[in-house]
């Protein structure tokens, strides 16, 4: 492999005008295709297999056009001081709004009048009005969302509290502010870790255009695969963090190649045949990791895995042929000034890698336990963790969805937030008697008295539960329904299908984690030619990330330091948040274990004892890795001020599962661990080093096939060698 991407980093360093050209008829193919396509829609949300969705379908086939997997939003109404919401004046003002919500969108199903429905609360002082749509929450415009918000204006002005909450409201999280600051602190990491404005622009304008290509291809097909906007937005974030890593990479071995005396076509080939070779197995890695996602049988969550890893791919195909091209434009100004200066190679003064891997090799112990006993105590919170998706209730308090919230479990109790939607797929006497048992369960505040279909062979029942739709009471609920009603009856809405979908997200780690891990584990097997190398970078991707959910635990769910990160309520994490970090955080993980430990491999293949490869590693290796990692840690950290809870929850996590992951993991453990191992650390069983495929990543054919003539002993070296 090493050779073949030498030759294509040669080729495409002299031919760089075609290279250039290409990508950039590709940006503006991919560009145009975007712009004239239709626009889609959010993707549509289902899980498949479970009993919420059995309803909802159960629900279309029986109650056609009633949409009951539409979005909801309830307009909650509060009189001043000393006054009622059943005095005539403000009688008006809400039959007023409920006119103006029934004619504000052509996606509105039905409006509930709040006096005719009796959703007046026992001392008259609130009131609220339920508005359907046909389509679900994400699906809805901004001219709809526009329409439910201004219909209470008029109320408002006549002096009537009125809030707005339920998942009409839910948009796409904004995040075009979080990427510029990620991509601003990039560029300042970047700059200083090259010293040059050149370098430091390479990875910036590769990685952007290949997020632009992979985003608008997304966009182009949106409406033709039924693709959504967070698709998009997890694309963006997976594209920008991979494509700023794999061009660092390259660029940073090109400097290193120039610095060994290589003149600078020669210099790109081998910088893209052997730093090269680590991001084609990196960015498999991550491909793995996403493309994995489709073991939790979650459409949408599967769709998402797809594009984020075409975009991944797009990365890798620029890393190894647009940027040896632009190095080629580039010439000595990818070099900084001092550097430019010099006439004879560098010196080996020692930097700061070299000063840490040296103190690592003389107490591999002692850092070994202090990483793996400090991650340990970070993890200890993650035995308490307790999952499901967070409502209303989480927002924050200036939002008009929290006082929403707030005043409906004034006024009603908190289960009116969270109603249960009960399917009975009998007759009347079903329905009759699966209600009066329902009304006899612990956890019930009321229920409502049936509606049938047409045919009389379907009913609906609501159900308020005392507690609030993310409560593990109102999870024990659902379950106690399911398990004491027989199958005829089925739980759903809003709040059992996110009950649901956490069941799912659960149920679906352990075998995601075992397919990611397991195939990263021969891949890095066939890099590495070694079975505890591997072994180690698969162990220690799992203690970081059960360490970073520990963290997440402590802040989101028990509230500690919550203050500090804007946590106005504590709750149950994110379900997704498990599966999420494993996916994304895998992949970032294996960029740096490649790209670290094969510069070790490489020098250990020619010639140099364990510990000194392992000091050659991290002179090459760890400045990259660092910058890489800080500015991971910023683009992440960037969500951490989102108002969104859920986005909050996973810039946190993601940024903390990152730093834990390169600075303590490999930065300190990985270290320890081969010192400890020494050569053993290489060793491969004979059976099996016949049977795995030779790729040669660490170059060894390039002395020959990259030597020119008159330079051979000096040119069969690699550097670090």
């Amino acid at each position: 492999m090493a050779t073949f991407l030498y030759k294509l980093g040669r080729f495409a360093f002299r031919r760089r005008r075609l290279v250039a050209l290409l990508w950039v008829g590709l940006f503006a193919l991919a560009g145009v295709a975007a712009s004239s396509a239709p626009t889609a829609a959010s993707s549509s949300f289902s899980i498949p297999g479970t009993e919420a969705q059995k309803a909802f379908d159960l629900l279309d086939e029986r109650f056609p056009g009633t949409s009951a997997d539409g979005a909801t939003a309830r307009v909650v109404f509060k009189a001043p001081d000393g006054e009622k919401m059943t005095d005539p004046a403000h009688r008006a003002e809400v039959g007023k709004a409920v006119a103006e919500l029934r004619s504000g969108s052509d996606q509105v199903a039905s409006v509930v009048d709040p006096y005719q429905a009796k959703a007046v609360s026992r001392d008259g002082t609130i009131a609220y009005t339920q508005v359907s749509y046909k389509v679900s929450g994400m699906e809805l415009t901004e001219k709809d969302r526009e329409a439910l918000t201004e219909a209470g204006e008029q109320a408002r002005e006549a002096g009537l509290t009125v809030e707005i909450g339920g998942d009409a409201l839910l948009a796409a999280p904004e995040t075009g502010a979080s990427e510029v600051i990620g991509v601003g602190v990039a560029a300042v990491v970047l700059v200083i870790t090259f010293g040059s404005l050149v370098a430091a622009g390479l990875p910036l304008l590769t990685a952007i255009i290949g997020v632009g290509i992979g985003v608008s291809t997304i966009t182009a097909l949106a409406s033709t695969l039924d693709l959504g906007s967070t698709t998009a937005t997890l694309a963006t974030m997976i594209g920008l963090a991979v494509g700023i890593d794999y061009a660092l990479f390259i660029v940073s071995r090109y400097r290193a190649e120039l610095a060994e005396g290589r003149d600078h076509e020669e210099a790109a080939g081998r910088a893209t045949g052997t730093a090269g070779s680590a991001v084609v197995f990196a960015g498999l890695t991550v491909v793995i990791a996403l493309v994995g996602l489709a073991v939790v049988n979650i459409p949408m969550l599967s769709k998402m895995g797809f594009a984020a890893a075409g975009t991944v791919a797009i990365a890798v195909l620029i890393a190894l042929t647009l940027i040896p091209a632009l190095l080629g434009f580039a010439g000595k100004r990818v070099l900084g000034r001092k550097a430019r200066k010099q006439t004879a190679p560098a010196d080996d003064k020692p930097n700061m890698g070299t000063r840490w891997a040296r103190f690592v090799l003389r107490r591999p112990v002692a850092v070994l336990l202090a990483g793996v006993v400090g991650l340990g105590a970070v993890a200890v919170p993650a035995a308490s963790l307790e999952m499901g998706l967070p409502d209303d209730g989480s927002q924050p308090t200036s939002t008009t969805q929290r006082k929403a919230y707030d005043l409906l479990s004034e006024g009603f109790g908190p289960g009116f937030n969270g109603p249960l939607l009960v399917v009975v797929d009998g007759d009347k006497a079903a329905a009759d008697g699966a209600a009066k048992d329902i009304a006899g369960l612990d956890g019930v505040a009321a229920v409502t008295p049936a509606t049938y279909n047409k045919a009389g062979d379907t009913a609906m029942i609501t159900v308020i539960p005392e507690d609030r739709p993310s409560s593990t009471e109102t999870e024990d609920l659902v379950r106690t329904i399911r398990d004491t009603t027989g199958d005829e009856v089925h739980v759903t809405g809003a709040t059992a299908m996110n009950i649901d979908f956490s069941q799912r997200m659960n149920d679906a780690l352990a075998p995601y984690l075992a397919l990611v891990v397991g195939l990263a584990f021969l891949l890095l097997m066939v890099v590495f030619r070694s079975v505890l190398v591997p072994l180690k970078a698969a162990l220690g991707f799992l203690l970081s990330v059960v360490a970073a959910l520990g963290a997440v635990v402590a802040v989101f769910q028990w509230g500690w330091l919550g203050s500090l990160f804007g946590v106005e309520q504590t709750g149950p994490i994110m379900s997704m948040m498990p599966i999420f970090m494993v996916g994304v955080v895998f992949g970032l993980a294996m960029d740096y274990e490649v790209f670290l430990v094969t510069r070790m491999r490489e020098a250990f293949v020619h010639g140099e004892r364990p510990g000194q490869a392992i000091v050659t590693g991290f002179r090459h290796g760890a400045r990259v890795v660092t910058a890489a990692a800080v500015i991971m840690i910023a683009v992440f950290a960037g969500f951490i001020g989102s108002g969104e809870q859920m986005v909050k929850m996973i810039g946190f996590g993601l940024a903390i599962a990152v730093f834990f992951d390169a600075f303590v993991v490999r930065m300190a453990i990985v270290p320890a661990v081969l010192a400890l191992l020494g050569g053993k650390a290489w060793w491969l069983p004979r059976w099996l080093d016949r049977v795995l495929p030779s790729v040669d990543v660490e170059g060894e054919k390039l002395g020959d096939a990259g030597a020119p003539a008159g330079d051979g002993g000096k040119e069969r070296e690699l550097v670090g060698t």
